[in-house]
């Protein structure tokens, strides 16, 4: 039947009234007083509270970002409508298929991402620390799920990244600096051209605890990795004008020194985003629940402040959500910010 010009069918119109009701909720569930950082969502459980719990759990605390590590149905279900800004990760077993053939592309970005409409997703990582001769996969994947996400009319809302780890980084101090080691440069540069043409960030996961603990001996004292340094006395480095009382400040600018060295002496606008850093509560050396309680506390009434060379809010992430029992022994099992059980493992003010 040939409908009349102008008029809406009653399904359209069913259809624009949920999606301005979910907006409204997604508005409304945003607390007043917003966490200054994200956290990370992992899942290597198997006695981890269920994605509901967990999505009321990240709400009542503050939080409006999550990081997950693989787009998992349940939790994107429980994350539609909320607000919650959602970086999910296309997992480093699926990167060489999404560079090789754009059309498991396509369907990856169909079944993952388009599938769940009401998500507000930020952005796409494609891989997590890539690293070898998977490198050669990393920039041509996120070209074909950029190109997915175009075409799926997602591209202007969804940026694709990538993580970068901290042992991308040969030279922390000083700041100024800073270089990505030899032998990671030829797959990071086109990463960063990628990024500086589609204006979306880097994602670095940075770590002052590995930093600290596999030093040499005596060359960095725990209260500059604590942000402890900064209540007794002088700045521990000293970079021309710039002071640097904490570790986190020193890589973060450190990065950014990279990126631009490696650009040709200008960043091309690429952003970093810290997406993961803590401290672990228990498992080797300097490991307590009292430092990851001073570290994370820390770090989240500091990064809104900003580095010495770029002072303005640092989109960080913290690792993570629950400690979880089936990584490997050690501090891998303790960096989370809860037990499974839902109880914090220390106290800690996620306020802005």
């Amino acid at each position: 039947m040939a409908m009349a010009q102008g008029l809406v069918p009653a399904a359209a119109v069913l259809h624009i009234h949920m999606a301005l009701l979910l907006g409204l909720a997604a508005v409304a569930s945003i607390p007043a007083r917003a966490a200054s950082v994200g956290v990370c969502y992992g899942m290597s459980g198997n006695n981890l509270p269920p994605a509901s719990t967990v999505v009321g759990m990240l709400r009542d605390n503050g939080f409006t970002s999550v990081r997950l590590y693989a787009p998992d149905a349940a939790a994107l279900a429980a994350l539609a409508g909320t607000g919650i800004g959602v970086v999910v990760g296309a997992p480093n077993d699926v990167v060489p298929s999404l560079s090789t053939n754009p059309s498991f592309a396509a369907s990856w970005v169909r079944d993952n991402i388009a599938a769940h409409p009401y998500v507000s997703f930020k952005y796409l990582s494609v891989g997590n620390e890539i690293s070898g001769e998977n490198t050669q996969h990393l920039v041509p994947a996120m070209e074909n799920v950029l190109a997915a996400l175009n075409a799926a009319g997602l591209g202007m809302g969804v940026q694709v990244t990538t993580a970068i780890s901290q042992a991308t980084i040969a030279v922390h101090t000083p700041p100024s600096a800073g270089a990505f080691a030899e032998d990671c440069k030829p797959f990071l540069l086109p990463v960063l051209q990628f990024l500086a043409r589609t204006g979306a960030p880097l994602l670095a996961n940075l770590y002052p605890y590995f930093a600290y603990t596999y030093r040499a001996a005596g060359d960095i004292d725990v209260s500059f990795a604590l942000f402890t340094a900064e209540y007794q006395g002088g700045p521990v480095v000293q970079d021309g004008e710039y002071a640097y009382h904490n570790m986190f400040d020193a890589t973060v600018d450190a990065v950014h020194a990279a990126m631009e060295k490696l650009l040709g002496g200008e960043s091309g606008g690429v952003n970093l985003v810290v997406s993961e850093t803590g401290w672990p509560s228990a498992g080797g050396e300097a490991a307590s629940v009292e430092n990851a309680r001073t570290y994370n506390q820390n770090l989240v009434d500091h990064v809104r402040k900003g580095t010495p060379r770029r002072p303005w809010k640092v989109e960080t992430y913290l690792f993570a959500m629950f400690n979880e029992n089936l990584k490997e022994g050690g501090v891998e099992q303790n960096w989370g910010l809860f037990y499974p059980s839902t109880d914090r493992v220390y106290p800690i003010d996620f306020g802005a």
